[in-house]
Protein backbone atom coordinates (compact mmCIF):
# COMPACT_ATOMS: atom_id res chain seq x y z
CA UNK A 1 0.00 0.00 0.00
CA UNK A 2 1.76 3.36 -1.47
CA UNK A 3 1.88 6.49 1.23
CA UNK A 4 0.89 8.21 -1.81
CA UNK A 5 -2.37 6.42 -1.74
CA UNK A 6 -2.95 6.68 1.62
CA UNK A 7 -2.14 10.19 1.63
CA UNK A 8 -5.45 11.37 -0.21
CA UNK A 9 -7.54 9.57 2.71
CA UNK A 10 -9.13 12.74 4.94
CA UNK A 11 -7.89 12.29 8.33
CA UNK A 12 -8.50 14.21 11.70
CA UNK A 13 -8.24 12.94 14.87
CA UNK A 14 -9.79 14.61 18.26
CA UNK A 15 -9.81 14.15 21.77
CA UNK A 16 -12.61 11.77 22.69
CA UNK A 17 -11.70 12.55 26.69
CA UNK A 18 -8.63 11.96 28.88
CA UNK A 19 -6.00 9.55 27.72
CA UNK A 20 -8.36 9.03 24.43
CA UNK A 21 -7.97 10.20 20.98
CA UNK A 22 -10.91 9.38 18.01
CA UNK A 23 -9.61 9.09 14.54
CA UNK A 24 -11.57 9.67 11.69
CA UNK A 25 -10.87 8.64 8.01
CA UNK A 26 -12.61 9.04 4.77
CA UNK A 27 -11.20 6.72 2.04
CA UNK A 28 -12.37 8.52 -0.93
CA UNK A 29 -14.66 6.44 -3.29
CA UNK A 30 -12.02 5.90 -5.93
CA UNK A 31 -9.56 4.18 -3.51
CA UNK A 32 -12.40 1.72 -2.45
CA UNK A 33 -13.46 1.06 -6.00
CA UNK A 34 -9.54 0.27 -6.80
CA UNK A 35 -9.40 -1.86 -4.11
CA UNK A 36 -12.67 -4.06 -5.12
CA UNK A 37 -10.96 -4.86 -7.92
CA UNK A 38 -7.95 -5.68 -6.41
CA UNK A 39 -9.73 -7.99 -4.27
CA UNK A 40 -12.19 -9.35 -7.31
CA UNK A 41 -8.87 -10.30 -9.08
CA UNK A 42 -7.32 -12.11 -6.37
CA UNK A 43 -10.62 -13.99 -5.70
CA UNK A 44 -11.18 -14.65 -9.33
CA UNK A 45 -7.38 -16.24 -9.90
CA UNK A 46 -8.14 -18.62 -6.35
CA UNK A 47 -11.56 -19.27 -7.16
CA UNK A 48 -12.70 -23.02 -8.09
CA UNK A 49 -16.16 -23.55 -8.62
CA UNK A 50 -17.86 -26.84 -10.21
CA UNK A 51 -17.26 -26.43 -14.11
CA UNK A 52 -14.59 -24.23 -14.24
CA UNK A 53 -10.41 -24.25 -13.62
CA UNK A 54 -8.76 -22.38 -10.91
CA UNK A 55 -8.20 -18.92 -12.00
CA UNK A 56 -11.07 -19.41 -14.84
CA UNK A 57 -14.17 -18.77 -12.83
CA UNK A 58 -16.05 -15.67 -14.69
CA UNK A 59 -16.00 -12.40 -12.16
CA UNK A 60 -19.35 -12.06 -12.25
CA UNK A 61 -19.94 -15.51 -10.69
CA UNK A 62 -17.14 -14.78 -8.11
CA UNK A 63 -18.70 -11.51 -7.40
CA UNK A 64 -21.84 -13.42 -6.18
CA UNK A 65 -20.69 -16.44 -4.98
CA UNK A 66 -18.34 -14.68 -2.66
CA UNK A 67 -19.25 -11.35 -2.48
CA UNK A 68 -20.07 -10.91 0.79
CA UNK A 69 -16.72 -12.33 1.91
CA UNK A 70 -14.51 -10.33 -0.75
CA UNK A 71 -16.05 -7.43 0.42
CA UNK A 72 -15.38 -8.08 4.23
CA UNK A 73 -11.57 -9.03 3.63
CA UNK A 74 -11.21 -5.23 1.20
CA UNK A 75 -12.74 -3.16 4.23
CA UNK A 76 -10.23 -4.83 7.00
CA UNK A 77 -7.62 -4.44 4.57
CA UNK A 78 -8.46 -0.72 3.53
CA UNK A 79 -9.43 -0.18 7.08
CA UNK A 80 -5.84 -1.31 8.75
CA UNK A 81 -3.79 0.43 6.30
CA UNK A 82 -5.60 3.81 6.62
CA UNK A 83 -5.44 3.85 10.40
CA UNK A 84 -2.13 2.47 10.33
CA UNK A 85 -0.85 5.09 8.15
CA UNK A 86 -2.98 7.77 10.05
CA UNK A 87 -1.50 7.12 13.79
CA UNK A 88 2.04 6.80 12.35
CA UNK A 89 1.58 10.35 10.77
CA UNK A 90 0.23 11.48 13.93
CA UNK A 91 2.83 9.87 15.98
CA UNK A 92 0.25 8.55 18.68
CA UNK A 93 1.48 6.94 21.16
CA UNK A 94 -1.07 4.15 21.40
CA UNK A 95 -1.43 1.50 24.36
CA UNK A 96 -4.10 -0.94 24.41
CA UNK A 97 -5.67 -2.07 21.62
CA UNK A 98 -8.01 0.02 19.04
CA UNK A 99 -11.92 0.10 18.94
CA UNK A 100 -14.73 1.33 17.24
CA UNK A 101 -18.52 0.91 18.26
CA UNK A 102 -19.92 1.73 14.65
CA UNK A 103 -16.98 0.26 12.25
CA UNK A 104 -19.29 -3.30 12.53
CA UNK A 105 -22.12 -1.23 10.93
CA UNK A 106 -20.13 0.34 8.04
CA UNK A 107 -20.35 -1.32 4.38
CA UNK A 108 -18.21 -1.55 1.49
CA UNK A 109 -20.04 -0.14 -1.58
CA UNK A 110 -18.68 0.54 -5.18
CA UNK A 111 -18.36 4.32 -5.67
CA UNK A 112 -18.93 5.44 -2.68
CA UNK A 113 -16.43 6.70 0.50
CA UNK A 114 -15.19 4.27 3.68
CA UNK A 115 -16.36 6.94 5.93
CA UNK A 116 -14.99 5.33 9.98
CA UNK A 117 -14.29 6.28 13.41
CA UNK A 118 -11.87 4.04 15.17
CA UNK A 119 -11.25 5.18 19.24
CA UNK A 120 -7.66 4.95 20.66
CA UNK A 121 -6.09 4.74 24.19
CA UNK A 122 -2.83 7.25 24.25
CA UNK A 123 -0.14 7.57 26.80
CA UNK A 124 -1.19 11.20 28.24
CA UNK A 125 1.65 14.16 28.19
CA UNK A 126 2.80 14.38 31.96
CA UNK A 127 6.15 14.89 33.57
CA UNK A 128 8.03 12.23 35.28
CA UNK A 129 9.08 13.27 38.95
CA UNK A 130 12.62 12.89 39.62
CA UNK A 131 13.97 9.62 39.67
CA UNK A 132 17.50 9.76 41.57
CA UNK A 133 17.64 8.95 45.43
CA UNK A 134 13.68 7.91 46.18
CA UNK A 135 13.35 6.97 49.62
CA UNK A 136 13.32 2.90 49.97
CA UNK A 137 13.04 0.71 52.53
CA UNK A 138 14.46 -2.89 52.37
CA UNK A 139 12.90 -5.74 54.55
CA UNK A 140 15.66 -8.51 55.40
CA UNK A 141 13.07 -11.66 55.21
CA UNK A 142 14.36 -15.15 56.42
CA UNK A 143 12.82 -18.61 55.41
CA UNK A 144 11.77 -20.11 59.19
CA UNK A 145 11.22 -24.05 59.43
CA UNK A 146 7.51 -23.26 59.96
CA UNK A 147 7.54 -21.77 56.46
CA UNK A 148 8.88 -24.94 55.24
CA UNK A 149 6.57 -27.14 56.91
CA UNK A 150 3.34 -24.91 55.15
CA UNK A 151 4.60 -25.37 52.07
CA UNK A 152 5.27 -28.86 51.90
CA UNK A 153 1.45 -28.99 52.89
CA UNK A 154 0.65 -26.83 50.27
CA UNK A 155 2.21 -29.12 47.85
CA UNK A 156 0.79 -32.44 49.33
CA UNK A 157 -2.23 -30.82 48.82
CA UNK A 158 -1.79 -30.29 44.83
CA UNK A 159 -0.14 -33.71 45.05
CA UNK A 160 -3.43 -35.23 46.69
CA UNK A 161 -6.44 -36.84 45.27
CA UNK A 162 -9.87 -36.21 45.22
CA UNK A 163 -12.16 -37.97 47.23
CA UNK A 164 -15.84 -37.63 46.33
CA UNK A 165 -18.47 -36.57 48.67
CA UNK A 166 -22.10 -36.99 49.52
CA UNK A 167 -22.35 -34.05 51.90
CA UNK A 168 -20.40 -30.96 51.56
CA UNK A 169 -18.50 -29.38 54.12
CA UNK A 170 -16.19 -26.11 54.72
CA UNK A 171 -13.40 -26.13 51.58
CA UNK A 172 -14.93 -28.89 49.78
CA UNK A 173 -15.19 -28.29 46.27
CA UNK A 174 -18.61 -28.11 44.36
CA UNK A 175 -18.37 -28.68 40.38
CA UNK A 176 -21.35 -28.04 38.57
CA UNK A 177 -23.59 -26.04 35.95
CA UNK A 178 -23.28 -22.02 36.43
CA UNK A 179 -25.40 -19.20 34.82
CA UNK A 180 -25.63 -15.49 35.91
CA UNK A 181 -28.62 -13.79 34.29
CA UNK A 182 -29.34 -10.26 34.82
CA UNK A 183 -32.78 -8.94 35.63
CA UNK A 184 -34.04 -7.92 32.23
CA UNK A 185 -32.76 -11.45 31.46
CA UNK A 186 -29.66 -10.64 29.96
CA UNK A 187 -27.44 -14.06 30.30
CA UNK A 188 -24.33 -13.25 31.15
CA UNK A 189 -22.34 -16.75 31.68
CA UNK A 190 -23.36 -20.13 30.95
CA UNK A 191 -20.26 -22.50 32.29
CA UNK A 192 -20.39 -26.36 32.35
CA UNK A 193 -18.28 -27.50 34.87
CA UNK A 194 -17.51 -24.66 37.01
CA UNK A 195 -15.94 -24.70 40.51
CA UNK A 196 -16.73 -23.63 43.53
CA UNK A 197 -15.51 -23.91 47.50
CA UNK A 198 -17.73 -23.66 50.22
CA UNK A 199 -16.06 -21.04 52.17
CA UNK A 200 -13.98 -21.96 55.24
CA UNK A 201 -14.16 -20.14 58.41
CA UNK A 202 -11.43 -17.72 58.27
CA UNK A 203 -13.24 -16.59 54.25
CA UNK A 204 -16.05 -14.52 57.24
CA UNK A 205 -18.98 -16.20 54.94
CA UNK A 206 -17.22 -14.61 51.69
CA UNK A 207 -16.91 -16.74 48.79
CA UNK A 208 -16.13 -16.59 44.91
CA UNK A 209 -18.55 -17.87 42.01
CA UNK A 210 -17.94 -17.15 38.39
CA UNK A 211 -15.41 -14.70 38.79
CA UNK A 212 -17.49 -12.43 41.41
CA UNK A 213 -17.06 -12.19 45.02
CA UNK A 214 -20.03 -12.55 47.20
CA UNK A 215 -19.92 -11.29 50.90
CA UNK A 216 -22.97 -13.16 52.57
CA UNK A 217 -21.71 -16.05 49.90
CA UNK A 218 -22.07 -18.93 52.86
CA UNK A 219 -25.18 -17.83 53.74
CA UNK A 220 -27.08 -17.81 50.29
CA UNK A 221 -25.01 -20.98 48.90
CA UNK A 222 -25.86 -23.51 52.36
CA UNK A 223 -24.41 -27.12 51.61
CA UNK A 224 -26.08 -28.37 48.56
CA UNK A 225 -26.14 -32.07 47.87
CA UNK A 226 -25.96 -33.67 44.10
CA UNK A 227 -28.70 -33.14 42.07
CA UNK A 228 -29.65 -29.28 43.89
CA UNK A 229 -29.71 -26.34 42.79
CA UNK A 230 -28.14 -23.39 45.11
CA UNK A 231 -29.14 -19.21 44.33
CA UNK A 232 -27.61 -16.32 44.66
CA UNK A 233 -28.33 -13.02 44.23
CA UNK A 234 -25.59 -10.46 44.19
CA UNK A 235 -24.86 -7.14 42.39
CA UNK A 236 -21.91 -7.08 39.46
CA UNK A 237 -18.63 -5.12 40.40
CA UNK A 238 -18.30 -1.65 39.89
CA UNK A 239 -15.33 -2.26 37.63
CA UNK A 240 -16.07 -6.18 35.83
CA UNK A 241 -13.91 -6.33 32.49
CA UNK A 242 -17.70 -7.32 31.58
CA UNK A 243 -19.31 -3.29 31.28
CA UNK A 244 -23.34 -4.21 31.34
CA UNK A 245 -22.62 -5.79 33.82
CA UNK A 246 -21.46 -3.37 36.24
CA UNK A 247 -23.58 -2.36 38.79
CA UNK A 248 -26.01 -4.99 37.72
CA UNK A 249 -28.49 -7.03 40.38
CA UNK A 250 -28.15 -10.58 39.05
CA UNK A 251 -29.18 -14.03 39.83
CA UNK A 252 -26.67 -17.06 39.83
CA UNK A 253 -27.84 -20.54 40.36
CA UNK A 254 -25.72 -23.02 40.37
CA UNK A 255 -26.50 -27.13 39.50
CA UNK A 256 -24.63 -29.50 41.96
CA UNK A 257 -23.15 -32.21 39.85
CA UNK A 258 -20.08 -33.30 42.38
CA UNK A 259 -18.95 -33.07 45.39
CA UNK A 260 -15.06 -33.33 46.40
CA UNK A 261 -12.66 -33.46 48.88
CA UNK A 262 -9.16 -33.18 48.47
CA UNK A 263 -7.00 -35.56 50.64
CA UNK A 264 -3.44 -34.31 50.83
CA UNK A 265 -0.62 -36.36 49.22
CA UNK A 266 1.95 -38.61 51.67
CA UNK A 267 5.48 -37.71 51.39
CA UNK A 268 6.54 -41.00 50.38
CA UNK A 269 4.75 -40.59 47.41
CA UNK A 270 5.96 -37.31 46.74
CA UNK A 271 9.47 -38.34 47.67
CA UNK A 272 9.49 -40.77 45.11
CA UNK A 273 7.89 -38.69 42.61
CA UNK A 274 10.55 -35.91 42.72
CA UNK A 275 13.28 -38.36 43.21
CA UNK A 276 14.80 -37.84 46.26
CA UNK A 277 16.13 -40.36 48.75
CA UNK A 278 14.66 -38.57 52.11
CA UNK A 279 12.13 -36.17 53.50
CA UNK A 280 15.58 -33.52 54.62
CA UNK A 281 16.02 -33.89 50.89
CA UNK A 282 12.67 -32.31 50.48
CA UNK A 283 12.70 -29.48 52.31
CA UNK A 284 15.85 -28.63 51.45
CA UNK A 285 14.80 -28.57 47.96
CA UNK A 286 11.44 -26.38 48.94
CA UNK A 287 13.67 -23.96 51.42
CA UNK A 288 15.53 -23.39 47.92
CA UNK A 289 12.28 -22.32 46.48
CA UNK A 290 11.65 -20.31 49.09
CA UNK A 291 14.29 -18.43 49.64
CA UNK A 292 14.03 -17.65 45.99
CA UNK A 293 10.28 -16.77 46.70
CA UNK A 294 11.05 -14.67 49.40
CA UNK A 295 13.77 -12.48 47.52
CA UNK A 296 10.86 -12.05 44.63
CA UNK A 297 8.81 -10.52 47.66
CA UNK A 298 11.40 -8.57 48.65
CA UNK A 299 11.74 -6.97 45.23
CA UNK A 300 8.18 -6.02 45.22
CA UNK A 301 7.85 -4.59 48.24
CA UNK A 302 10.58 -2.19 47.22
CA UNK A 303 8.99 -1.54 44.01
CA UNK A 304 5.14 -0.91 46.32
CA UNK A 305 7.10 2.04 48.12
CA UNK A 306 8.31 3.53 44.45
CA UNK A 307 4.68 2.68 43.08
CA UNK A 308 3.36 4.73 45.96
CA UNK A 309 6.13 7.67 45.04
CA UNK A 310 5.63 8.00 41.99
CA UNK A 311 2.32 7.70 42.36
CA UNK A 312 1.92 10.82 44.98
CA UNK A 313 4.42 13.00 42.76
CA UNK A 314 2.90 12.60 39.50
CA UNK A 315 0.07 14.22 38.16
CA UNK A 316 -1.75 13.34 34.94
CA UNK A 317 -5.24 13.41 33.53
CA UNK A 318 -7.17 10.53 33.56
CA UNK A 319 -10.91 9.10 33.07
CA UNK A 320 -13.06 9.36 36.08
CA UNK A 321 -14.63 6.06 34.61
CA UNK A 322 -12.50 2.94 34.04
CA UNK A 323 -13.65 1.46 30.23
CA UNK A 324 -14.15 -2.64 30.20
CA UNK A 325 -10.94 -3.02 28.06
CA UNK A 326 -8.76 -0.86 30.82
CA UNK A 327 -10.25 -3.38 33.78
CA UNK A 328 -9.64 -5.90 31.35
CA UNK A 329 -6.19 -4.87 31.19
CA UNK A 330 -5.73 -4.43 34.94
CA UNK A 331 -6.75 -8.03 36.12
CA UNK A 332 -4.09 -9.57 33.73
CA UNK A 333 -1.54 -7.28 34.93
CA UNK A 334 -2.96 -8.36 38.51
CA UNK A 335 -2.78 -11.81 37.61
CA UNK A 336 0.41 -12.16 35.88
CA UNK A 337 1.95 -10.42 39.05
CA UNK A 338 0.68 -13.02 41.41
CA UNK A 339 1.85 -15.55 39.16
CA UNK A 340 5.34 -14.45 39.26
CA UNK A 341 5.44 -14.26 42.86
CA UNK A 342 3.90 -17.87 42.95
CA UNK A 343 0.54 -17.20 44.68
CA UNK A 344 -1.68 -19.93 45.08
CA UNK A 345 -4.11 -20.68 41.80
CA UNK A 346 -7.21 -20.29 43.92
CA UNK A 347 -5.61 -17.66 45.98
CA UNK A 348 -5.14 -15.70 42.65
CA UNK A 349 -8.72 -15.96 41.40
CA UNK A 350 -10.15 -14.97 44.63
CA UNK A 351 -7.48 -11.79 44.39
CA UNK A 352 -9.33 -11.03 40.97
CA UNK A 353 -12.96 -11.32 41.96
CA UNK A 354 -11.78 -9.13 45.21
CA UNK A 355 -10.16 -6.22 42.59
CA UNK A 356 -13.52 -6.72 40.52
CA UNK A 357 -15.25 -5.21 43.28
CA UNK A 358 -12.53 -2.39 44.06
CA UNK A 359 -13.45 1.11 44.04
CA UNK A 360 -12.81 2.79 40.38
CA UNK A 361 -10.30 4.90 42.87
CA UNK A 362 -8.11 1.75 43.44
CA UNK A 363 -8.89 1.14 39.22
CA UNK A 364 -8.11 4.89 38.43
CA UNK A 365 -4.61 4.35 40.49
CA UNK A 366 -3.47 1.33 38.24
CA UNK A 367 -4.35 2.52 35.51
CA UNK A 368 -2.30 5.67 36.66
CA UNK A 369 0.44 3.35 37.34
CA UNK A 370 0.53 1.89 33.76
CA UNK A 371 1.06 4.76 32.22
CA UNK A 372 3.82 6.42 35.02
CA UNK A 373 5.91 2.88 34.24
CA UNK A 374 4.80 2.77 31.03
CA UNK A 375 6.72 6.26 30.60
CA UNK A 376 9.56 5.72 32.66
CA UNK A 377 10.62 2.87 30.36
CA UNK A 378 10.30 4.46 27.52
CA UNK A 379 12.95 7.33 29.30
CA UNK A 380 15.37 4.90 30.17
CA UNK A 381 15.36 2.99 27.64
CA UNK A 382 13.95 -0.29 28.98
CA UNK A 383 13.75 -3.50 26.41
CA UNK A 384 12.97 -6.85 26.68
CA UNK A 385 14.50 -9.96 24.76
CA UNK A 386 13.20 -12.95 24.07
CA UNK A 387 15.32 -14.87 26.50
CA UNK A 388 13.97 -12.69 29.12
CA UNK A 389 10.48 -13.61 27.98
CA UNK A 390 11.80 -17.55 28.16
CA UNK A 391 13.36 -16.82 31.85
CA UNK A 392 10.09 -15.38 32.96
CA UNK A 393 7.62 -17.91 31.62
CA UNK A 394 10.68 -20.96 32.98
CA UNK A 395 10.30 -18.97 36.42
CA UNK A 396 6.47 -18.68 36.84
CA UNK A 397 6.38 -22.80 35.40
CA UNK A 398 8.61 -23.67 38.34
CA UNK A 399 6.13 -22.37 40.54
CA UNK A 400 3.40 -23.45 39.36
CA UNK A 401 5.03 -27.09 38.64
CA UNK A 402 4.42 -26.89 35.82
CA UNK A 403 6.04 -27.30 32.11
CA UNK A 404 7.97 -24.21 30.73
CA UNK A 405 6.59 -25.11 27.40
CA UNK A 406 2.71 -26.00 28.76
CA UNK A 407 3.10 -22.64 30.40
CA UNK A 408 3.75 -21.01 27.44
CA UNK A 409 0.74 -22.25 25.22
CA UNK A 410 -1.17 -21.43 28.14
CA UNK A 411 -0.21 -18.07 28.51
CA UNK A 412 -0.55 -17.86 24.06
CA UNK A 413 -3.44 -19.23 24.35
CA UNK A 414 -5.18 -17.24 26.75
CA UNK A 415 -3.38 -13.82 25.37
CA UNK A 416 -1.30 -13.17 28.02
CA UNK A 417 2.08 -13.03 26.08
CA UNK A 418 1.85 -8.90 26.18
CA UNK A 419 1.07 -8.67 29.81
CA UNK A 420 4.13 -10.84 30.67
CA UNK A 421 6.10 -8.65 28.02
CA UNK A 422 4.49 -5.48 29.74
CA UNK A 423 5.37 -6.88 33.41
CA UNK A 424 9.04 -7.50 32.55
CA UNK A 425 9.28 -4.32 31.19
CA UNK A 426 7.85 -2.74 34.17
CA UNK A 427 9.96 -4.68 36.26
CA UNK A 428 13.14 -3.65 34.86
CA UNK A 429 11.83 -0.07 34.68
CA UNK A 430 11.19 -0.42 38.63
CA UNK A 431 14.59 -2.45 39.27
CA UNK A 432 16.67 0.50 37.25
CA UNK A 433 14.94 3.30 39.06
CA UNK A 434 15.83 0.94 42.39
CA UNK A 435 19.20 1.55 41.44
CA UNK A 436 19.51 5.13 41.68
CA UNK A 437 17.08 5.18 45.22
CA UNK A 438 18.23 5.17 48.59
CA UNK A 439 17.74 2.10 49.85
CA UNK A 440 17.96 1.43 53.70
CA UNK A 441 18.06 -2.01 54.99
CA UNK A 442 16.60 -3.20 58.29
CA UNK A 443 15.09 -6.79 59.80
CA UNK A 444 11.53 -7.67 58.50
CA UNK A 445 10.22 -7.09 61.98
CA UNK A 446 11.07 -3.42 61.97
CA UNK A 447 10.00 -2.79 58.37
CA UNK A 448 6.59 -4.30 59.40
CA UNK A 449 6.31 -2.22 62.58
CA UNK A 450 7.26 1.31 60.70
CA UNK A 451 4.26 -0.10 57.75
CA UNK A 452 1.56 -0.35 60.94
CA UNK A 453 2.41 2.86 62.44
CA UNK A 454 1.84 4.46 59.49
CA UNK A 455 -1.32 3.07 58.61
CA UNK A 456 -2.62 4.07 61.88
CA UNK A 457 -1.45 7.95 61.01
CA UNK A 458 -3.60 7.31 57.79
CA UNK A 459 -2.75 6.67 54.11
CA UNK A 460 0.66 7.94 52.34
CA UNK A 461 -0.49 8.45 48.99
Amino acid sequence: MSQTLEANNDVQISDAGPCRKRVTIRIPAARVDAKLRESLDVWSNQAQLPGFRRGRVPAALVEKRFGEALRSEAKNQLVGSAFQAAVEKANLKIVGDPFSETLNNVELKAGQDLAFEIDVEVQPEFTLPSLDGIPVRKPVFEVPEAMVTDEIQKILINEGELESRDNPEAGDYLTGHGIMVGADGTEFYNIKGCVVQVPTADKGGKGMILGVMVDDFAKQFGTPKVGQTATIKTTGPENHEVEKLRGAKVTITFAVERIDRIIAGKVENLLKAFGMTDEQQLKDAVKSRLEQRVQIQQQSVMRQQLAAHLLKSTNIELPQRITAIQSARTLERRRMELMYRGVDAQKIEEHVAELRSASSEVAVRDLKMFFILSKAADDLNVTVDENEFNGRIAQIAMERGLRPEKLRAEIIQRNQAGVLFQQIREHKAMDAILAKAKVTEMPAEEFNKILADEAKSGPAV
